[in-house]
């Protein structure tokens, strides 16, 4: 199987996984996922260190339930947002996105080849997403383009756990039998959820994604990782 066609196989998933998405994330996450989501765009808006921004920019949107945080978050911290955009390869992810975000103005394409102009945001999120996008480089040279100088990006992922520690028996037995069963049960696509724990065992080491972001150009600035390592979120910047 080609790029292309592992790609696309990606994006089919979504598509069949789209009307149950939202609940199984709250679902598998406990509601935690919320938290980390705020906790992003705050960090984005304290290094950002603006209180007027063009425009914020949600990539893999899915949902866009991000962009609800976005706004919310925005007016937490007295910034003032012109455009929210939310861009994904998903038709009917996109489906349910327009119903839900009635605020953002949203576009399909994918990560590795934005419809946006040059250096035409302050800020780019990319949350659960970067890891199914087969040409991540491209996607993170992408991010640099679009971005102004200053400019933040954010990305929350599961990243590959590094191996040892009391709990890491306790996170696998969670990420590879219990989230898939529960995932499969809420959405009726056991596949997907499978799919989930696969593809981060098969992702990078939160080093590697930071390394990664570094050789597009961009200075890291905040990392995290949340739930027993379960989830990170890492913040950069592209140089003034």
């Amino acid at each position: 199987m080609d790029k292309q066609q592992k790609q696309e196989k990606i994006v089919d998933m979504f598509d069949q996984i789209a009307s149950t998405y939202d609940l199984a994330n709250r679902v598998l996450s406990f509601g935690i996922d919320i938290t980390w989501r705020k906790k992003g765009c705050d960090k984005a808006f304290e290094y950002l260190a603006q209180k007027e921004v063009e425009q914020i920019t949600d990539v893999a949107t899915g949902t866009g339930d991000l962009l609800l945080h976005w706004k919310t978050q925005a007016e937490k911290n007295g910034v003032n947002v012109q455009k929210f955009v939310g861009i994904d390869p998903s038709t009917r992810m996109l489906e349910v996105a327009r119903k839900k975000v009635d605020f953002a103005e949203f576009l399909e394409g994918k990560a590795q080849d934005l419809p946006l102009e040059d250096e035409s945001c302050e800020i780019i999120s990319i949350s659960y997403g970067i890891r199914n996008v087969v040409d991540r480089v491209e996607a993170l040279q992408e991010f640099f383009r679009v971005l102004k100088p200053g400019g933040m990006v954010v990305i929350l992922e599961f990243t590959k756990q590094e191996k040892g520690g009391l709990l890491s028996p306790l996170v696998d037995l969670y990420m590879k039998k219990i989230l898939p069963a529960i995932g499969g049960l809420v959405s009726k696509n056991y596949a997907a959820y499978k799919y989930l724990p696969d593809s981060i065992e098969e992702f990078l080491t939160t080093k590697m994604l930071i390394n990664e972001l570094e050789e597009a150009g961009f200075e890291h600035r905040y990392s995290k990782s949340f739930s027993m390592g379960i989830s990170t979120l890492i913040v950069a910047q592209k140089p003034r």
